[in-house]
């Protein structure tokens, strides 16, 4: 895993790097976040779809609102990047809506959309 630091006024996002799984678990979420607050000054993370567990888009496992809600109690904010069309989960769907509706969790389409968001957030 590699990260860098998009840097832009007043903003700081962490760009995760990794062919890899980086998240499947709650701890690794917390892992994740201290790395980036700590080695990186970052409160904003850009991570891709591929590098979380699929058990984080299946809802019922509850994975996703563990370490989305972790994520917003200690205040970073996250965009996920990815074509999420391939899920068939109506419930998926309006969570994905409802987040980016938001100010703290993000699904976008392009790494570029994704770090407009954060940036702006």
């Amino acid at each position: 895993m590699n990260i860098t630091v998009d840097q832009r006024p007043h903003s700081k996002v962490a760009v995760i790097s990794s062919e890899d799984v980086v998240i499947s678990s709650v701890n690794d979420a917390l892992d994740l976040m201290a790395d980036i607050r700590y080695n990186h000054e970052c409160d904003k993370v850009l991570l891709r779809k591929e590098q979380l567990t699929e058990d984080f888009f299946e809802l019922k496992t509850k994975l996703a609102g563990d370490i989305l809600q972790k994520y917003i109690n200690y205040q970073l904010k996250i965009a996920i990047v990815g074509d999420f069309s391939g899920y068939n989960s109506k419930s998926l769907n309006d969570f994905i809506y409802e987040c980016n509706h938001g100010s703290n969790v993000f699904f976008k389409g392009t790494e570029a959309e994704a770090l407009d968001a954060l940036h702006g957030a």
